[in-house]
């Protein structure tokens, strides 16, 4: 069976950007260097400051994007230049998954102060398309 013929479109594989979902570099991205066994791969984020070190695939989230032409056991280097030939950061920093993990983070941030004008916009805004359907339906 192909990977054409497969239901799945991501694979554990040298050169997978994947998206770290535990440990002290949570929420940042890395590049699968090397694969060590089914458990765990040597990734790298040479741009992100994710250091080289072993990481286990259940703390992995695969993203779409892979580094092609990239060799197995790259060094730092190669990965960075790749990396920044490729353009892969700047993909992933555009992508609607990473502008979603932005914008949670930053209301998840908000002070107490800051939600209640959250609120107050968001009442502000009901109120003025309120009106304005009103308007409309009278017209």
């Amino acid at each position: 069976m192909s990977s054409a013929d497969s239901t799945f479109k991501r694979f554990v594989e040298v050169g997978r950007v994947v998206l770290l979902k535990a440990g002290p570099f949570e929420g940042k991205v890395a590049v699968i260097a090397e694969i060590i066994d089914h458990r765990r791969a040597i990734i790298e984020g040479p741009t992100t400051s994710v250091p080289r070190q072993s990481y286990p695939y259940r703390h992995l989230t695969l993203t779409p994007f892979t580094l092609t032409k990239l060799p197995r056991a790259a060094s730092s280097g190669v990965i960075k230049k790749q990396l920044e030939k490729e353009g892969t950061i700047e993909k992933w920093e555009k992508s609607s998954w990473a502008q979603t993990r932005k914008r949670v983070a930053a209301r998840r941030a908000l002070s107490d102060f800051e939600r209640f004008g959250v609120m107050m916009a968001k009442k502000a805004r009901r109120d003025i398309v309120r009106k304005s359907v009103k308007a409309a339906k009278k017209a």
